[in-house]
């Protein structure tokens, strides 16, 4: 055994299931959102993509929980490579999901592009999303101008490995006062987004100054504030407060839009306080409760696992399920079973991947890739860096040198 090996750390378990509620309700938008495309129809599920907000600031809680204490044995290379195994494989699969699918979804009046797409030029997306570089509007071969045409959802992945970079390079070193600073500036961002210009902080997945600019305002606040939240607040007991945090997180991410087209600040005024107050305070309550009972342990743990490859593999369905529904004009009532089909092949779909595919894939690359302890003190670690909040005082054993 070497002192300097890094250890893993347990899990908080109420936190890894409200991450796939999250997931589960992002997947459901999705469904009802096919029959509301091109129309002017409200959508149901009105909030589901403030659940990417959400996951954001569980991030910047989690990765300040699992690596605010290690920067004295761990380098900068060895924190990229654990963060690249973590994600990029669910990464690589949802591209090649993305690919084989991408022709089950045509359909003159949603994809128009993809008729005339040839598949080099499918195979050369593919590989361009793999690899995480991003395409603009003006070279789109689906016809919705995403960043990332084969898996859209993997453009809140690119925000995702920015924060990273962002906080291993610089904002790990922030103290307090200068992280609070930033916190603050960055809840200035969100309030003017979603008050004082569309009233949402919906956009982020274009290649394009103004989705660019939303993406970064989406992330910036969340992930930063979950950051100061785990190094701020002082650990307690709560009780068990997993169903109440289901419940109000289900409720605000399915709450109608508010206002009218006239009175956009009435919607933004309530994104903008759901993202600045209430998901902190989930992610506070979540992180300072404990799980009693063996049975709500399981579901959490399994929601879990499930949240990131839901996420990922979801969306090449949601394609062909928008083909489908846009080229017979089906409607949410003629369409149930098959909705309900998409919804079910979905988890299982998921499962199957984090089964077979993602945890093997996972494994085998720590293995293969073991972490290389720093052979000095970093000169930057210090007391503001470390917490004594942990979910537990259990701690898996090391791993052999």
């Amino acid at each position: 055994m070497n002192n300097n090996t890094i250890t893993s750390k347990p899990h908080y378990e109420i936190l890894d299931g409200l991450r796939g509620i999250a997931a589960l309700m992002i997947l459901i938008f999705h469904i009802f959102e096919t029959f509301t495309i091109g129309t002017n129809k409200n959508l149901i599920i009105g909030h589901g993509y403030l659940a990417v907000d959400f996951f954001f600031g569980l991030s910047g809680f989690v990765i300040g929980y699992a690596y605010d204490d290690r920067w004295n044995k761990m380098s900068l290379s060895t924190f990229i490579k654990r963060r690249l195994i973590r994600l990029h494989p669910m990464v690589i699969i949802g591209m090649t999901i993305g690919a084989a699918m991408f022709y089950t979804a045509t359909s003159p009046n949603m994809f128009p592009n993809i008729a005339q797409t040839t598949p080099a030029q499918m195979l050369a997306y593919t590989i361009l999303g793999i690899l995480m570089i991003p395409t603009p509007p003006s070279i789109d071969i689906r016809g919705w101008r995403e960043m990332y045409t084969m898996d859209a959802p993997v453009w809140s992945l690119l925000f995702e490995y920015t924060a990273n970079i962002l906080y291993a390079t610089i904002i790990r070193r922030f103290n307090k006062t200068t992280l609070i600073t930033l916190v603050i500036l960055a809840a200035c961002a969100t309030i003017y987004q979603t008050t004082l210009t569309q009233g949402d902080v919906i956009g982020g997945w274009e290649f394009t100054r103004k989705h660019l600019q939303i993406g970064f305002t989406r992330l910036l606040y969340p992930f930063f504030a979950g950051l100061l939240l785990y190094r701020t607040i002082k650990p307690t007991q709560i009780k068990n407060t997993f169903p109440w945090c289901s419940l109000i997180l289900i409720t605000i991410l399915a709450i109608p839009r508010l206002g009218d087209k006239n009175h956009l600040w009435i919607n933004g005024l309530y994104e903008a306080t759901m993202i600045i107050i209430a998901f902190p305070a989930i992610i506070y309550l979540g992180a300072n409760s404990k799980i009693k009972g063996q049975h709500t342990s399981k579901i959490c743990k399994t929601l879990g696992e499930l949240s990131f490859p839901l996420y990922i593999i979801h969306y090449p369905i949601i394609y062909t399920f928008t083909a489908w529904v846009s080229n017979n004009n089906r409607t949410i009532s003629t369409s149930i079973w098959q909705a309900a089909t998409v919804l079910l092949g979905s988890i299982a779909g998921a499962w199957i991947i984090l089964k077979l595919y993602d945890e093997p894939v996972r494994n085998y690359l720590r293995k293969k890739f073991p972490d290389k302890p720093r052979k000095t003190p970093h000169p930057h670690n210090n007391k503001n860096q470390t917490h004594p909040n942990t979910p537990s005082k259990q701690t898996i054993k090391k791993h052999n040198q």
